[in-house]
């Protein structure tokens, strides 16, 4: 008896959505009627020379290529866009079949400034026999031996033309690159504090929320893993650039480089409490914005307690 009412309840919506026999017949009609409109007005557009892409690519391929296009066929910018997803190795390889594609200079470029956004080499007049698909190759292997040895690596970009010998010049290649190892780029910016001074410098605050923007430092420059003198000068470092991007939201707030500092100070070990497994008694919002108001008197209780919550629900600053 239930299982009787449940088909006839059943029956009933479909019925009622239209998936009856009558109905799907009538709504897979619909569909091929729709088919043949789509296609008529392909064929439309084909007559008036507009760009139909299926069209194009069908009636390109050969009886011999049936299921590949061949690169050649597209439009170059299309093949330049399908081939930038290679990294130099399949690159290599592809030129085996599309050597004038993967070859092309402009397809180069836009590797070498997509993956090191910033060379000294970029905005000098190119030398005799200068190539993007030689210098991709140097910029590879230079990064690969600044992982193994910072030094080294900035010495060989030096030695092959790419950076100048210059702390800003350094700062921005280091700014505009992410395939430098962070632990190695950690010890070569504590060796050269000219070079973190100029990176520093390159980084924009305004308007950004506190946690958020010492978030966005600590990505570029990692924190060490211990307290101490360098971690000290990063966050030193981070509150008069922090500062210096939001004058007016200090004279507002009434905060110094030195309230900053505080803050930031507390923010990392606020971080290091709610993140670490380690810590079974978490602090309160309470006892944060007590203790941060002992230590920086001027700042507001509300702003602090903002302060707190975004630790809380984002996580760590120098995660």
């Amino acid at each position: 008896m239930g299982q009787g009412l449940w088909r006839l309840a059943r029956n009933q919506q479909l019925q009622h959505q239209g998936y009856s026999g009558q109905g799907y017949l009538t709504r897979e009609h619909g569909r091929r009627i729709a088919t043949s409109n789509v296609s008529n007005t392909s064929h439309r557009k084909q007559a008036q020379g507009g760009i139909d892409i299926y069209h194009l690519l069908k009636t390109r391929k050969s009886k011999e290529q049936e299921g590949f296009i061949n690169l050649e066929m597209l439009p170059p910018e299309l093949s330049f866009t399908i081939l930038s997803y290679l990294n130099a190795t399949d690159l290599c390889l592809a030129s085996c079949v599309w050597q004038d594609l993967a070859n092309d200079e402009l397809l180069w470029q836009g590797l070498c400034k997509s993956t090191w956004g910033h060379c000294s080499i970029y905005n000098k007049n190119p030398p005799l026999g200068f190539s993007f698909r030689k210098l991709y190759m140097q910029l590879d292997e230079g990064s690969l031996t600044f992982n193994a040895n910072p030094d080294e690596g900035v010495n060989y970009f030096m030695s092959k033309g790419i950076l100048d010998d210059s702390p800003k010049e350094i700062a921005k290649f280091i700014f505009c690159t992410r395939t430098l190892n962070w632990k190695k780029l950690r010890i070569y910016l504590d060796e050269r504090r000219d070079v973190l001074d100029d990176l520093v410098t390159l980084h924009n605050f305004r308007n950004q929320f506190l946690p958020n923007a010492l978030r966005e430092f600590f990505r570029h420059i990692h924190a060490p893993e211990e307290r101490g003198e360098y971690l000290e000068t990063l966050i030193t470092k981070f509150s008069h650039r922090f500062c210096a991007c939001n004058p007016d939201l200090m004279r507002e707030l009434g905060l110094s480089p030195d309230a900053v500092y505080v803050l930031c100070y507390s923010l990392i070990l606020l971080s290091i409490d709610l993140t670490s497994p380690h810590v079974k008694n978490k602090m309160s919002k309470r006892e944060f914005i007590r203790n941060t108001r002992r230590a920086a008197q001027n700042i507001s209780e509300d702003f602090v307690g903002h302060l707190y919550d975004n630790i809380y629900l984002i996580g760590h600053v120098a995660a």
